[in-house]
């Protein structure tokens, strides 16, 4: 696979994925670190390995299963994305958005997006689950877009705006769904950084400074495709543990803690995601 995805690839992707299943998915859910389980909830579901579709670049992250669902939720048809792929796995920016590409091309309409973050902001704590209201693209601004190269103007233009990359209104129905569930969700600015190293405490500063809420290695790359397509985003970072620029000594951050804290919060995570696509109009 080059570094550039085009578009017959994207669509022997996704026609691969129509071959198995007769379902028309609206709304794609991309499932973050430890968080795979969720796709448990979906009903009538159709599994597709994703080693079973062309160009799909495969994971190999601990907690990020390798697979595709296709069913119901919440009565609209979802295609959940179990896992993800990373740019610090070696892939390129636009490699490792070919799965949101897919799903736009099988015609969702909403991307809810998941991912376990660092929580810089010393207001959060550990377990608490923030909605993203804006990004700081970190390896994006170093040249590293998923929109780099060739631009398929039927799709969206060569200069997508990014005033609101997450919905405005999409935020407000979470907001709303965690009150009903009886927790209040955070909101912040997520600081997409490339990985695989977790941050120094000299980073965290300087992310925290320029307005930074967490900080991760996912998810804004899908947001950036999305959006250019004018797909609707709402974005869901589970704060695992806290990324403090001034540590304790002998404080060492892991993934194992990450993927047990996204295991803590899932039933919360699944309940927000459950009322949300309750709650969208597509």
């Amino acid at each position: 696979m080059g570094e550039f995805i085009t578009r017959d690839q994207v669509e022997e992707a996704a026609e691969a994925v129509r071959k198995r299943t007769t379902q028309i998915p609206t709304v794609g859910l991309i499932l973050g670190s430890g968080l795979s389980s969720l796709a448990d909830e979906i009903s009538n579901a159709d599994i597709i390995p994703v080693d079973q579709i062309p160009h799909w670049p495969l994971p190999t992250v601990l907690g990020h299963t390798g697979r595709i669902v296709v069913g119901e939720l919440e009565g609209k048809s979802v295609i959940v994305l179990q896992g993800r792929i990373h740019f610090y796995e070696g892939y390129s920016a636009q490699q490792i958005t070919l799965p949101v590409r897919v799903m736009i091309a099988l015609g969702i309409k909403t991307l809810i997006v998941t991912n376990a973050a660092g929580g810089m902001n010393p207001d959060f704590k550990p377990g608490d689950l923030m909605l993203i209201s804006n990004h700081i693209n970190m390896p994006g601004m170093a040249g590293q877009n998923p929109l780099r190269g060739p631009n398929d103007e039927s799709i969206g233009p060569r200069f997508p705006d990014m005033t609101h990359p997450y919905d405005l209104e999409l935020r407000a129905l979470a907001h709303g769904v965690a009150e009903h569930e009886g927790f209040n969700a955070q909101e912040g600015v997520y600081a997409f950084v490339a990985g695989p190293s977790f941050e120094t405490p000299a980073e965290l500063q300087f992310l925290r400074m320029v307005g930074g809420d967490a900080v991760g290695m996912s998810t804004v790359p899908s947001v950036v495709v999305a959006r250019h397509a004018g797909i609707r985003v709402l974005g869901i970072s589970t704060i695992t543990n806290m990324a403090v620029p001034n540590p304790e000594p002998g404080t060492h951050q892991n993934h194992e803690e990450v993927l047990e804290t996204g295991r803590m919060v899932i039933p919360r995570l699944a309940a927000l995601i459950r009322g949300v696509v309750a709650g969208t109009s597509q």
